[in-house]
């Protein structure tokens, strides 16, 4: 999961990526970039690290111009190497940056035909790559001087043709414009939005609502699954429908973990949903748990606050801020290694004693996935005098690992694959567990958005729409994404580094 960014306006927009990939910080921690470009030139600032520790006041002095694109990654099945860094460049045809979010399903196969049909050499193991790769390939065959709307879009519609998965992509042609467009599910989310000035209308794309919010500009819609939006350097606004049979599928996880709550994806108010996460499952706990001995609710914070404050109004009990968060740790959800995840924990969180001694207590999470950070806070909890330890999870168990763009561990990794709720109960070591039910987390976002007929559950069903996700696949996957391959990837970057096209403190910034 990543977020990415474009903009075109009428002044310089370097700060205003910056300010956009701070807020879409949550969606990826491990590095982020911007390219801009000003009268023809590209300048680009890329590195590891958070977006306050990768850009200086040096760097913006010389990101110039109008229109850029932006990105913060989060790795997926790909190493964390600077390399990988994004937006990527090629500078045939006219010269393009593209940043990426998501995860293509068929990578292995497209980048073959890309260096024995296309002549493309892909530098790096990265999908960003080869889509980027793919829509160069497509527009060069063209072979016009000038592209017109027509021809982006055609190179768009070829790329979805080409490559299958949950993505979406922003990119940057030098001279011409950004062009942004999303898978043909409409998996992965894509927003945009307008801004009126004294010079005229300026445009920007991003993942969430909320970065267009922070930065001023008025929401539109979102990008159709299939539909492309091309902006002009001069803030011509056209789109197109580039995907046959699109269908809306959104990624229903981005409700319950990954989203802000102040986003709006689909129509879909990320806040109500999880309060509706909370209402519809403080229901189920009335049914299996009528007289119910709880006293207190506890969030883990932050993305289960909601739900939880929800749950605790509909149970008639106390909510309270029971665990504070040390905001400089980042997301474990993304950390790379079991114990690496163990020790941030505790370091992420600590337990205000008084809220937890001597009661019993419900602690409310998103979901439950490998099972670490709720064994830990359970045992917290137990240490700062709880008598019964609780616990109820805002989604269903995730059993399934996710492969349109979220680094879900393998199967055999995640706690709730082939284990029934009592056994993963006894296996975190709480006094009761609860888990939603999936019809109730499809209701909560659904109604949200009635016109939503499906949304992509696969993390609880195994159920993937694009419909080419075989065994073997997944056997692929889960042989990239197991923790012992990712200590074994991070030593080895660590001990001889990836080559990349990579610009860091030390770089000029010219592309």
């Amino acid at each position: 999961m990543c977020g990415i960014v474009g903009i075109v306006g009428k002044t310089d927009v370097n700060v205003q990526l910056y300010d956009a990939l701070t807020v879409l910080q949550h969606r990826g921690q491990d590095a982020a970039g911007i390219v801009t470009c000003d009268g023809g030139k590209l300048a680009q600032q890329k590195a590891n690290g958070l977006v306050r520790d990768v850009f200086r006041t040096r760097h913006m002095q010389r990101l110039r111009g109008n229109i850029g694109v932006g990105h913060c990654r989060y790795p997926t099945a790909g190493g964390s190497s600077p390399a990988l860094a994004q937006p990527f460049y090629v500078n045939s045809p006219y010269g393009i940056a593209l940043a990426h979010n998501g995860n293509m399903t068929n990578s292995d196969e497209v980048r073959e035909h890309l260096y024995k049909a296309d002549l493309r050499h892909v530098n790096t193991d990265s999908d960003s790559e080869v889509i980027l790769n793919v829509f160069a390939h497509e527009l060069q065959e063209l072979g016009k001087l000038v592209p017109t709307e027509e021809d982006i879009f055609a190179a768009v519609s070829a790329v979805h043709k080409r490559i299958r998965g949950g993505y979406t992509a922003v990119a940057l042609i030098a001279n011409y414009g950004i062009v942004a467009f999303r898978d043909p599910w409409g998996i992965r989310p894509l927003v945009f939005g307008k801004r009126s000035t004294e010079q005229g209308d300026e445009y920007m794309v991003a993942s969430e609502s909320v970065a267009l919010d922070i930065l001023g500009f008025t929401l539109v819609r979102d990008v159709a699954p299939g539909e492309a939006i091309y902006i002009t350097r001069d803030g011509k606004l056209h789109s197109r429908q580039c995907a046959e049979n699109p269908q809306l599928r959104p990624c229903i996880f981005e409700h319950v973990y990954f989203a802000r709550p102040d986003s709006i994806m689909d129509g879909v108010s990320v806040y109500k949903a999880r309060l509706r996460q909370g209402e519809k499952l403080a229901e189920k706990i009335l049914r299996e748990m009528p007289d119910h001995d709880i006293d207190v609710v506890i969030p883990i914070p932050d993305s289960s606050r909601v739900a939880g404050q929800a749950l605790a109004q509909q149970l008639g009990v106390k909510f309270r801020e029971g665990l504070v968060k040390n905001r400089y740790i980042g997301r474990t959800f993304i950390m790379p290694g079991q114990q690496q995840r163990r020790k941030s924990v505790r370091q992420k969180l600590n337990a205000i004693e008084l809220e937890f001694r001597g009661k019993n207590v419900l602690l409310v999470d998103d979901s439950i996935v490998r099972g670490t950070t709720c064994q830990q806070i359970i045992q917290m909890a137990r240490d700062a005098g709880a008598r019964k330890v609780y616990f109820a999870s805002a989604a269903p168990p995730v059993k399934f690992p996710n492969v349109y763009g979220i680094d879900m561990p393998t199967a055999r990794e995640l706690i709730a694959h082939d284990r029934s709720v009592d056994e993963i109960c006894k296996e975190i070591g709480a006094d009761w567990l609860i888990y939603q039910d999936l019809e109730d987390l499809i209701a909560a976002s659904g109604e949200g958005n009635r016109k939503i007929e499906q949304f992509e559950c696969s993390v609880f069903t195994g159920e993937y729409p694009t419909g080419d996700v075989t065994d073997e696949y997944l056997e692929k996957l889960a042989a990239e994404r197991s923790d012992k391959v990712k200590a074994q990837r991070q030593f080895d970057e660590d001990s001889s580094g990836v080559m990349g096209l990579h610009n860091g403190d030390d770089s000029d910034g010219s592309i």
